[in-house]
């Protein structure tokens, strides 16, 4: 299968049904079984959404396979067929599972990418790190995409659902530019800023593009999804983030989950439940951007990505 590229592609997972959360639970607290009420939470929070369904289970497979679509559509792979992998953090198929089946269909070349724009050694970097271990012990050659933060056509779907939602603030009777719009996502542990991690300037970055594209000036940043440990983590938190907005009596607030690429459970709970709730409790009103899921210029952006890193490989 020399003329076989392998693609994988990784991202945290989510159970596939309501019996398996306590078996996720437990890998992501690396192998201790959560606590009846942790567990009790979890649960009414997937309850919560979409009556248990798991859209990020679905979104991460259509995004696999339009991706897969996308590369090999592209002009430049007519050299070669791309064939994507799924591999998860923490549900089944795993990284490493991922890996082992594309030594199983033979692949000797491949490249693998996460399904998040932004690098920090906390998220993206663990990826890697258990991919590449895995395909050294299998003896395949596998180079990896660490961040694609401010690729020209992820700005521009991003930039286009930002535009959209001020759009909708205005024919709801907001003025655009008294709309506060949060660019957001996942907190990490906040000693990643003493390390150098580049994660928050990333984030910033893709931030202060979007901003500068559509001419707003009335935005911030803020974090969300925070994990409960002792330890202090990236702040502030949206929830807080909104309580301060009401006492600037700020009325009309923009969610831009920049950090997120699909519709999942930071997005659907913590966001759409969670900060809708705070919302309406100090009558303010709040939207969010739609996610990115499989819209083509996405799987464009990491179709493009995939093909130069291909491409440099072949030119080394």
């Amino acid at each position: 299968m020399t003329n076989t590229v392998g693609v994988l592609v990784m991202s945290y997972g989510t159970p596939e049904k309501m019996e398996s959360i306590e078996a996720y639970y437990t890998h992501i607290r690396r192998g201790r079984p959560p606590e009846p009420e942790q567990l009790k939470e979890l649960t009414d929070r997937y309850e919560a959404i979409v009556g248990g369904v798991f859209p990020l289970r679905e979104n991460t497979d259509n995004q696999v396979k339009a991706l897969q679509e996308t590369l090999n559509k592209d002009d430049r792979s007519n050299e070669v067929e791309f064939r994507c992998y799924q591999g998860l953090k923490h549900a089944y198929p795993f990284i490493e599972d991922g890996v082992e089946q594309m030594a199983k269909d033979g692949i000797q070349t491949a490249i693998g990418i996460v399904l998040a724009p932004h690098f920090s050694t906390m998220s993206v970097g663990s990826y890697i790190k258990r991919a590449r271990e895995k395909a050294e012990d299998l003896g395949i050659q596998m180079s990896f995409i660490e961040s694609y933060h401010l690729h020209p056509k992820l700005i521009q779907a991003l930039s286009t659902r930002v535009s959209a939602k001020l759009d909708a603030f205005e024919e709801a009777g907001a003025k655009r530019g008294d709309v506060r719009v949060l660019f957001s996502a996942h907190s990490l542990p906040a000693r990643i800023v003493d390390i150098g991690d580049p994660y928050p300037q990333q984030l910033m970055e893709t931030s202060e593009v979007i901003a500068s594209r559509l001419g707003i000036t009335n935005w911030q940043f803020t974090w969300q999804s925070a994990g409960r440990t002792a330890e202090p983590w990236l702040g502030p938190d949206i929830l807080d983030t909104l309580q301060d907005l009401a006492r600037e009596q700020v009325e009309d607030v923009l969610v831009a989950p920049i950090g997120f690429v699909s519709d999942h459970l930071e997005v659907l709970y913590d966001l759409d439940i969670e900060a809708k709730a705070i919302a309406k409790e100090i009558d303010m009103r709040l939207m969010r951007i739609d996610s990115l899921n499989s819209d083509p210029l996405y799987m464009e952006t990491l179709s493009d990505v995939i093909i130069n890193q291909w491409q440099q490989g072949t030119d080394e």
